[in-house]
Formats: structure tokens, sequence, C-alpha cells
């Protein structure tokens, strides 16, 4: 029978055995079979209680990302933005207050939350600079597959598109039933590398570029998807739009993968121009004062799209999974740094928001301090929907499904940060522990439970700790194939070990 795409065996072992229910669809090396059974007649009354079990064990998932969201811009974190309906997600979700993204800035972000595998190795280590000065044409075209960053010590060259032989989210749940549906912020490549050709079945709001040129129409001035709106619709309203019609039209019994990137809160700082008024009231400056409208205008267009699983009856059986893709631009106290160049390794570049929302399955309003990585959201969503991630390694995020449900604690030695822009290059979580390395050779070392807004290098009295740390970044890197610091004049990587992998 197929049940959510997938085709199954009732298996009636010999003698009074109960019946075992076998995944047909995907038969792999290892697994065992059942040569001495019998197949026996299934009683028409346990037809409903068996695809019903199936059903209920197949779940939604709905992931909302959002750019430049600092950890600190949401109100459950105590920031001065109004986020009610986040705050009341939070509420109802596990919240992950250690979470970091591998490389803090857009396309190698996105690139390691849709594959599970790290920029690093991936050969994504920078955004995708869309511009004539990196061979980029008007409508945000390239034919060379790397670019190169003045300035940059190590001269590391990072790719202009997600390859297509990666393997995405889409492209892992599509085979086991799932529909699948992009909507925003690519930033991974041009019209032939757009979601449609990653696995999703459906793009909304998809352009060549990183940003918009204005959050009210014309939002681009080329390439536009919403062409011809009417003037007074701030983009992620538009977006939004999309993706509650998705939500709430009917989807043939078929559960669904709906992949949210909003362009919010990345520049131009434009906010929705009725809510600016209300923090230029209280205080706040121009550029501020906007950013907190983008937020709150964010915050609304979640509430509607959590109203949207309401209303059509999925939300007890959709898992939300909400994150930033770096930190903020700006205002990330009392965390050190943001996005900008020189700081983005430090907590408030790559610490983000992580909320995981499943109910009667993850308990609401609980905390979880152990150091998660946005990895870990493709080997997650995997798991939770019937596969194993082991099918696509070589990935470098684990499943959190201990964590969300109870069953055990997450056993990882440290998560690993980098990119490439300025000598500040890499970054290792250990436990509270974290080193800050340069491609110099400069160290940086912080005890994060006792110093979280990295004040206090303590690298010159904690030299073994820093000689650990480092050790461990370079067999790390060594492992993906990477250059070592040492070796500058070589090049950066010869086909870095496992990228893509399928």
């Amino acid at each position: 029978m197929c049940v959510g795409g997938r085709h199954w065996q009732l298996i009636w072992p010999e003698g009074d055995g109960l019946p075992r229910l076998w995944n047909a669809s995907r038969k792999r090396a290892g697994t065992q079979t059942y040569n001495s059974t019998v197949t026996l007649a299934l009683r028409l009354s346990l037809l409903p209680a068996i695809c019903g079990a199936l059903c209920a064990a197949t779940p939604n998932f709905l992931i909302v990302f959002i750019d430049d969201l600092g950890w600190k811009h949401v109100g459950y974190q105590g920031g001065a933005y109004e986020t009610p309906r986040i705050d009341r997600l939070a509420s109802e979700s596990m919240v992950f207050s250690r979470a970091y993204v591998p490389a803090p800035t857009c396309s190698p972000s996105r690139a390691a939350l849709l594959t599970g595998q790290h920029p690093a190795r991936l050969g994504i280590v920078r955004h995708i600079p869309v511009s004539r000065k990196f061979g980029f044409d008007s409508l945000g075209r390239a034919d060379q597959e790397f670019h190169q960053w003045e300035g940059d010590p190590s001269n590391w060259p990072s790719r202009n598109w997600l390859p297509l032989d990666a393997v995405t989210i889409a492209e892992a749940l599509g085979p086991l039933g799932y529909r699948t549906a992009f909507f925003g912020k690519w930033h991974l490549g041009s019209e032939a590398y757009h979601p449609v050709r990653q696995g999703f079945d459906e793009q909304y709001g998809v352009s060549n570029f990183g940003h918009p040129g204005s959050y009210y129409p014309p939002y681009w001035p080329v390439g536009d998807p919403y062409a011809g709106e009417e003037s007074d619709k701030y983009l992620t309203d538009r977006l939004t739009d999309d993706v509650v019609e998705y939500l709430t039209r009917p989807g043939g019994g078929q559960p669904f993968l709906a992949a949210v990137f909003l362009y919010n809160v990345h520049t131009p700082l434009t906010g929705r121009r009725d809510l600016v008024h209300k923090y230029v009231s209280r205080g706040f400056g121009d550029d501020r004062a906007h950013l907190a409208a983008m937020v709150e205008a964010t915050d609304s267009c979640v509430g509607r799209i959590l109203d949207a699983l309401d209303e059509s009856r999925k939300a007890d059986d959709t898992v939300v999974i909400l994150l930033g893709d770096q930190g903020g631009l700006r205002y990330n106290e009392p965390l050190r740094g943001g996005k900008p160049g020189g700081t983005a390794l430090y907590e408030g570049g790559a610490r983000v928001p992580l909320l995981v929302r499943w109910p009667e399955t993850v308990p609401a309003n609980a905390k979880e301090s152990t150091p998660v990585m946005s990895t870990d959201v493709f080997p997650t969503i995997v798991e939770l929907a019937g596969d194993s991630p082991e099918t696509f390694d070589p990935l470098d995020g684990v499943s959190l499904k201990p964590s969300l449900t109870g069953e055990g604690r997450i056993e990882r030695e440290a998560l690993f940060l980098e990119r490439h822009y300025e000598d500040q290059y890499a970054a290792v979580v250990a436990g509270d522990w974290k080193l800050v390395a340069y491609w110099s050779g400069a160290r940086e070392l912080y005890s994060l439970a006792d110093d979280p807004t990295e004040s206090r290098n303590i690298a010159s009295t904690h030299p073994d700790r820093v000689r650990e740390l480092s050790e461990l970044l370079a067999n790390w890197r060594a492992d993906l194939g990477l250059r070592p610091e040492a070796e500058s004049s070589e090049p950066p990587f010869e086909g870095v070990r496992g990228t893509p992998g399928r």
C-alpha cells in the first residue's frame, strides 16, 4: 500500500508474531529483510488504524529563516523591539539559547541550512557578490564558478552558486512523498540554480539578488518577481501573502515542506511606514527606528503564517522551525560584534535565535543550552520525517531529535565556524570555551560561561586550552581537505572532501 508517498508492505512472521510494516520505497545495503515470512491477507478492519499511524508519523515542516535577525532583536531575549508573535511561538517551543550559524553571512548560511553541510565543505565561504566587479551581469548572472575577495589574506575562492549535485532538504523529502515550496531570499545562484532546480516543486518571490533595492515597489530594478505590485505593498507582506495561500491550499493529503526565507531585516533599512513613527516617538534614531519597524513587521508576518496553519488545521501536525541567518547589522548588545566584517565570529554575529515547535511532541516553553548549529536542521528534519540522516553523508550537522523528544542529549565535541573576508576567519565553540582564530596566527580565548560578552581575552593565561582548541580546528579543517594557515602559498582546496556529496 502507498501512504504519504511511501510504499509499505505488511509482513506477517510465521507463527503468532505481530505483523511488521516494511518501507519498500528505499532499500539500502545492510537492511534486514524477512526471507522466512508469509505475507497474509490484511483484514480490512486493521487498515484505518495502520494508515492513521503512518500519516500521524509524517509531520509537515515549516522553516522561517529571517535575514540578519540578531539574537537580541527578539522580545523573549529581552530585546527592545516588539515581537509578540515570535515571543508567543517561543513559549510554545523549545528555545535553543546557544544556536550558531557556521559562516555568518548570507549565502553560506543558506547553503548550510539547506544541505546540512558546512559552507567550507561546499566551497561557499562568502556571500555571493552579485555585481559587475565580480563578473556578474546586470541580471545577476555569472559564468565563472568562483570569485576572489580583495583584502582576504587567505586568498580563498568562494563559489558563485550552490552546486546542483548538492542535496537539499527538498531533494531529501521529495522521495518521501512531500510537496515542497520555497519562498523569498535564495541568494545561491541565478535561474539555473534556483530552488526549482534544487528539488523544490514551487518557488515564490525569488530573485537573483541578495536583497531588494527597496521594500516598496518596485522591489528590484530588474528581475523583480513581483513586478507591477501596488505601490504601498511592503515586500515582507507580499511574500507572506504567497505563504498564506500555500498553507491554506488543499494539499491532497501530502505532507509539505515550506521554506520561508524572508528578506527582512536585511538592508536597505526601510521599516513599514505605519510602524516607523512609533519607534521615533520612543527616541530611537532614524536607522534604529527603521530596523525596529522592520523587526515588528517581520513578527506580524510570522503571526499571519502561524494563523494560516491554525486555519488549515495543520498546526498540530507541523514542525515549525524559526531561526536567524546571522547576527544583526548593529545593536546586538550585550553580545559583542555583529554582521560587519572583523566581528562576525563573535557571539553578536554568529549566535542566532532558534525555536522548534511541534505540539504534543516537543515540550512547550522548554530551554536548551547545548550549543547547536543551523547545519543540524537538515538531519533533524530527515529523521523526524522517518528517514536516516546517514543516507546523506557527509553531513556536518547532527539530528536534534534526542533533545526535542527528551530521548537524550546532543553529544558533540565542538562546533566550527569559518568564513573568508578578513584576518578573523574561524572560531571553535567547545562547551563554554570559545577560540577565535586569525589567518595571521593570532588566537583569542573566551570563557562564555563567565564572559558571555567576550570582553576578556584569556588566551595568555590558558595556553593549553588554546593549543587544544587550535588542534581541534586544524584537524577538522584537514578532514575537510582545507589548506592550513601555514601553507598560504598553496591552492586553498582541491575539490573539498565530500563536496558537495550525495
